[in-house]
């Protein structure tokens, strides 16, 4: 149970830093033409990705 609650908090970890950093990640990879559509792709994968850790956090308490 600790190793599904210890994954869970590093999935949460990773999906709000996605969140966060998605502008300079996108600056830093894309193109000017893409940077919107890759930051909103990123910041729609870093909220399902902290939804999945919360509720594997949640599952393993």
């Amino acid at each position: 149970m600790r190793i599904l609650m210890l994954v869970g908090i590093i999935v949460a970890m990773f999906g709000v830093i996605l969140i966060y950093d998605a502008r300079p990640i996108t600056k830093k990879n894309f193109g000017f033409g893409d940077q919107n559509e890759a930051t909103m792709g990123l910041k729609i994968t870093g909220f399902i990705m902290s939804i999945i850790g919360t509720l594997l956090v949640m599952l393993s308490i």
